[in-house]
């Protein structure tokens, strides 16, 4: 009985060693996008002036030398009782790309970006306005950072732009075992998913067409040997755990038997 229950023990141990060994994570298992290639689509930083799309929340308002005048181009939520005061509401980009614009009806905005909407309004007010003053914002800027850094998730954007250092900066900063030199940037132009990757340790990093993020970005900071390594000795721990508690469970039996 006690020959057969060494060859068990023998056995498992063998077990737990194999395991052990062919458990270490590679970087293949660990990083995230490993398909995509370096700057697989290059464009100018002024390709990437944010586009107003379907479902966004846009802010406008318009003011003029005349309140009265311009009063009615603002949408306002009623005021409440309490002495709840009015707010104004955003607009909905609908399916079909358009919001319902006072006095002015139904409005393209799709594809537009901030100024181009501006030039729009203006040329559409000048029948109503002189000179009016259109003061545009996206409400629901957002991008997201991912991967080796303190605080990952998705970040509100206030104003129209925001430099991939400065988002970073919201996560918290990359930790330890990110890599820096290959920070990926998912980006969607006109439709189509375009990577781009840039190296944080130099100065030229300024001149990467994703310095500056747009609405929607994705970041991901991959992990160094340090970071899979990490993530491999985790996976061992809980194999070696459930290799040692079926080794005192076979000891239990082979003893009582």
């Amino acid at each position: 009985m006690f020959e057969n229950m060494k060859i068990y023990v023998r056995s498992i141990v063998l077990l737990l060693g194999v395991s052990l060994v062919t458990s270490c994570a590679s970087r293949k298992e660990v990083v995230y996008f490993q398909d995509t290639g370096d700057f697989e689509t290059l464009v100018n930083n002024n390709d990437f002036v944010s586009k107003f799309k379907v479902d966004d929340l846009v802010s406008i308002h318009i003011s003029s030398l005349n309140p009265e005048a311009s009063a009615p181009f603002n949408l306002y939520r009623a005021a409440g009782e309490g002495g709840i005061q009015a707010q104004q509401v955003d607009y909905l980009v609908d399916q079909a790309g358009e919001i319902d614009f006072p006095v002015i009806g139904k409005l393209k905005i799709e594809g537009l970006s901030p100024d181009e909407l501006r030039i729009l309004l203006r040329d559409r007010l000048s029948d109503y306005l002189k000179d009016p003053i259109i003061n545009i914002r996206l409400q629901n800027f957002t991008v997201t950072i991912l991967g080796e850094v303190k605080q990952p998730g998705t970040y509100p954007v206030n104003g129209e732009q925001i430099t991939i250092l400065e988002a970073l900066g919201m996560a918290g900063d990359l930790t330890i075992r990110g890599v820096r030199q290959n920070v990926l940037v998912i980006r969607d132009f006109n439709g189509t998913k375009v990577y781009n990757r840039i190296d944080l340790t130099t100065k030229n990093m300024v001149k990467s067409p994703v310095f500056y993020l747009t609405q929607n970005d994705v970041v991901y900071v991959e992990p160094n040997k340090s970071g899979i390594s990490s993530s491999s000795l985790d996976q061992r721990a809980s194999i070696a755990i459930s290799i040692i508690s079926t080794m005192v469970t076979l000891a239990v039996v082979l003893i009582r038997y």
